[in-house]
């Protein structure tokens, strides 16, 4: 049981308040700036928190989450969800699957929604499972 919880434990990584960072930046597990950042994020599989008094000049993020807090200006890509609370500043064109917007948010750019697939394989189960599955999964876009 031990080794299970070990798997799930996942890296933080934290830039404090006076780091700032200049290039392109790799992670897989979870990043939280509150310091500056400029370049390109690409973190597929991971997320990442953008502290309230944070500054982040990107290219491009990609990342599973991204939540900000503070500011950024620069595309945002997160295959499940971008959250920006309140307070923010952001300038940025979003791709996402869920987003969340607070109020009082200096928000400056396009949202594109990202549609997921059902997870059925359409070779694997019977006609009436998939039209099921299809139809659940309208439901959920509506």
């Amino acid at each position: 049981m031990p080794e299970k919880a070990d798997k799930e434990k996942k890296n933080t990584t934290t830039f404090g308040s006076e780091t700032e960072f200049d290039g392109v930046l790799e992670f897989k597990d979870k990043l939280i700036i509150t310091g500056k950042f400029t370049g390109k994020i690409n973190a597929p599989t991971g997320n990442l928190e953008i502290a309230k008094n944070a500054t982040c000049n990107v290219e491009n993020i990609t990342a599973s989450s991204i939540v900000v807090s503070g500011t950024v200006k620069g595309n945002m890509n997160a295959s499940e969800r971008v959250e920006i609370c309140s307070g923010s500043i952001v300038e940025s064109d979003i791709t996402t699957a869920r987003i969340r917007i607070a109020n009082n948010v200096d928000f400056n750019g396009q949202v594109s929604m990202l549609e997921k697939e059902p997870e059925v394989n359409l070779f694997s189960v019977a006609s009436s499972e998939f039209k099921q599955a299809m139809i659940i999964h309208s439901d959920v876009i509506k």
